[in-house]
């Protein structure tokens, strides 16, 4: 991985969302439920006032409005703060 996140913030690579159908219909990928989980791949140092508690391989929920989305070598990331995830499952 080549991003290294800097002060408070993670990059959560998303759980992938699960395939649900509702009486034979599949629903479309634009109407799925974001992911509320996912795993950190990559954490900042932390920052003076706040130490880094999460750590590279913790399994977490986050905010369903959390984070940024990017995307590096095909494959869809989060990039937010310590501080937008709720905890570590």
């Amino acid at each position: 991985m080549s991003i290294k996140p800097l002060a408070d913030r993670v990059l959560v690579r998303p759980a992938t969302a699960e395939e649900k159908t509702v009486g034979g219909i599949i629903i479309p990928d634009s109407a799925k439920e974001k992911p509320l989980k996912g795993e950190i791949i990559a954490v900042g140092n932390g920052t003076k006032d706040e130490e880094m508690v999460l750590k590279q391989g913790d399994q977490v929920l986050y905010g369903k409005y959390a984070g940024t989305e990017i995307e590096l070598e095909g494959e869809k990331y989060l990039i937010m703060r310590q501080s937008d995830v709720l905890a570590i499952i």
